[in-house]
């Protein structure tokens, strides 16, 4: 490359702008030494384009309910998205630029979801932005079926995705995508930076299908648009074609060249992780006629005109806040229910609604969630669920639920076909829609397949439920490779994830009742295949005590020994408690459905639950181990699995596993020297 750096197309001032956006990029990973300089540089002119004549947004108002969103899935070009909300009139200062990556600033090395400064989502690990994106899409389909109406275009908003090779590689967005064709998401509008770079090096390496025909294959409108990124005028062609397209989601194939302009990092993994370099900073700049000394420039010229999106967002919430108005005079019901699911709020009184399981009787848990939905979901229209195909074994959909389909936005039951990942990563996308939730299915033992999305749930803080049902050696027969072990475990790992494993049918009940109460963080329901008692709610205390994570269920003046159960164990301790009585021995029984809420209660009344001063302390669980010992101490037994389970009939793999009464018993006594 030669001489300087023009782009074809574009006016002196759109020019400008698009420098403008690669060098504040630049210079804020140069300044924090750290990053991924080479993507905003590509995509620089195409981001510009869209967000300053496409994207239906209002930076003053980051979270209107109809603005277009935005998701940057190939996150490690976040200066990219920095600059753009800077520049456009979000509050994201030019301080908050320079503090690129640096402790409590609002710009981090992957964008993280913060929607009061317009980050729909935590992107970062590859393929979870596009999709959510596909969530994101389905829940617009959803809303826009339910609430608008003729001349009431309430919920007519778009949703753009700028990914990367990387977002196309991983095996989610191939699951993402696959479903996103079969629905025809025509809302959906992906611009696939074509660069052909990874971190290791050019995409050559283990890359070289061709990813147009895959798309194709999946169902996706595709356009590709060739060059080196800078022909505008055919972007933004293709970009009006992709915007006209019914029945089918869009990918524009855009060809770009990392770090763009630079004389000697374009097109190398060099600038895909890792700064330009001062010198080379310098030099690029100089070749787009800049002055290579200066970071960190704005010119005036750049923030009026970008800036003007300030002026176009408000003009257009304010005429949308109007339809509004008129909208909540010709259905005032549909209207008050718009404004309940925007401010969180569900609309019902669950206790209300929520069934008591009488005791005596026995029911899996799977199959108390499933009636517990038949009850509650035909109440809840803004939360949609769904299972990776296993709905029978799952009993996620309720009764009357409609599948969510091509021809039937109307449905709330989503068909998310063998793809948990997927499953998860699109959950995350419904659920930050703004005016939806999600829950999801499948077998406990895939929340392995699910993990990522999951993480990302827990670390943004999104409402989603997951259904997990099968959750130990109780699955029986078929064996190990669907018998859960480490899964409890791993999922409590998880911060700010609240993960429960309820007793009986009617801790089922309570813990549907809190995910769905709470907007905070998402939970994990584990559920058995195989019917439990139903506890005596007289005998042992109500079953809403599941929202303190752990209550007592038989209590003893300073008892001898202490037992603690999750689910279908509870009872296994319920029936030792008995055994030891029996013996004299004084026994508190304590059912500990999710951990999590247990640690937010007060010492006082950890304490009560769990007396310091117990001789003999017994956690059982259908699981490994791990967690437990912070409750049990150093001296205490678990009576658990430390192998993986087996084929055999549930009974006989709890028997041959020592995950008895009989075990508890004689581990007591051993315990207290007996």
């Amino acid at each position: 490359m030669e001489g300087t750096v023009k782009n074809p197309g574009l006016s002196e001032l759109d020019e400008l702008c698009v420098q403008t956006i690669r060098f504040l990029s630049v210079d804020g990973v140069q300044k924090a030494n750290s990053g991924h300089p080479g993507m905003p540089m590509g995509m620089a002119p195409a981001a510009y384009v869209l967000w300053t004549k496409h994207l239906k947004h209002n930076p003053a108002n980051p979270q209107w309910a109809n603005r277009d969103r935005f998701v940057l899935s190939a996150g490690h070009g976040s200066m990219l998205l920095y600059s753009l909300l800077h520049l456009t009139g979000y509050d994201l200062s030019l301080e908050e630029l320079k503090n690129f990556r640096q402790w409590g600033s609002k710009t981090p090395g992957h964008p993280e979801r913060e929607p009061e400064v317009g980050i729909e989502v935590t992107t970062g690990p590859l393929g979870q932005g596009i999709s959510n994106a596909v969530g994101m899409a389905i829940a617009q389909k959803y809303l826009a079926k339910y609430f608008n109406r003729d001349g009431f275009a309430i919920m007519d908003y778009s949703i753009y995705v700028i990914a990367g090779d990387g977002d196309l590689e991983e095996g989610v967005s191939a699951e993402a995508s696959s479903l996103a064709g079969h629905l025809g998401l025509d809302n959906l509008i992906v611009i696939y930076d074509d660069n052909h770079i990874t971190i290791d090096g050019d995409t050559n390496l283990a890359f070289t299908e061709d990813a147009a025909r895959r798309y194709k294959a999946y169902g996706w409108n595709v356009i590709e648009v060739g060059g080196d990124g800078n022909d505008m005028k055919s972007f933004e062609r293709a970009l009006k074609r992709a915007k006209r397209e019914k029945n089918r989601p869009n990918i524009i194939k855009l060809r770009t060249h990392i770090a763009y302009g630079s004389p000697n990092k374009q097109d190398t993994a060099g600038a895909h992780g890792s700064p330009l370099g001062e010198d080379e900073v310098k030099l690029t700049k100089e070749r787009f006629g800049w002055n290579g000394e200066k970071t960190f420039v704005g010119p005036d010229e750049v923030s009026a005109h970008m800036g003007k999106a300030v002026g176009r967002g408000k003009r257009a919430e304010r005429k949308w806040e109007k339809m509004l108005k008129k909208y909540a005079e010709e259905y005032p019901e549909l209207a008050v229910q718009f404004h309940n699911a925007a401010n969180g709020k569900l609309g019902v009184n669950i206790d209300e609604l929520l069934p008591v399981f009488e005791a005596g009787g026995s029911m899996a848990t799977r199959k108390a969630s499933g009636k517990v939905l038949d009850v509650l979901m035909p109440k809840l229209p803004m939360v949609l669920g769904g299972s990776a195909d296993l709905t029978p074994s799952n009993l996620t959909k309720f009764a009357g639920a409609k599948d969510f389909q091509k021809d039937a936005r109307d449905g709330r039951y989503i068909r998310f076909g063998v793809r948990e990942h997927a499953m998860g990563a699109i959950m995350n996308g419904i659920s930050v829609s703004g005016l939806t939730r999600a829950y999801g299915g499948t077998f406990l033992v895939f929340s392995d397949y699910m993990r990522p999305a999951i993480r990302m749930a827990a670390l943004s803080g999104y409402p989603v439920i997951y259904v997990f049902t099968h959750d130990s050696i109780g699955v029986g027969e078929d064996g190990p490779t669907h018998q859960p072990v480490e899964q409890v475990a791993a999922l409590r790992a998880i911060p700010n994830l609240l993960v429960m494993r309820p007793a009986d049918a009617n801790e089922t009940a309570q813990a549907w009742k809190f995910a769905l109460e709470q907007q905070e963080a998402p939970v994990a329901l584990c559920l058995t295949r195989q019917g439990l008692p139903n506890l005596d709610q007289e005998k042992y205390g109500s079953a809403t005590n599941l929202s303190k994570g752990a209550y007592v269920l038989v209590g003893a003046e300073e008892p001898d020994v202490l037992l603690l159960a999750t689910g279908s164990e509870v009872g296994v301790a319920l029936c030792a408690a008995e055994g030891l009585a029996a013996q004299g021995i004084k026994v508190q029984v304590v059912s500990m459905p999710c951990w999590e809420l247990f640690e937010k209660q007060s010492q006082e009344y950890n304490e009560s639950v769990l007396p310091p001063n117990v001789k003999v302390r017994i956690a059982i669980e259908a699981g490994v181990e791990a967690g437990w010992r912070k409750y049990l101490g150093r001296e205490g037994v678990f009576v658990g699995m430390s192998s993986f389970g087996a084929s055999a009939p549930a009974k006989v793999c709890f028997e041959k596993f020592g995950i008895t009464a009989e075990r508890v018993i004689e581990e007591a006594k051993k315990s207290l020297g007996i």
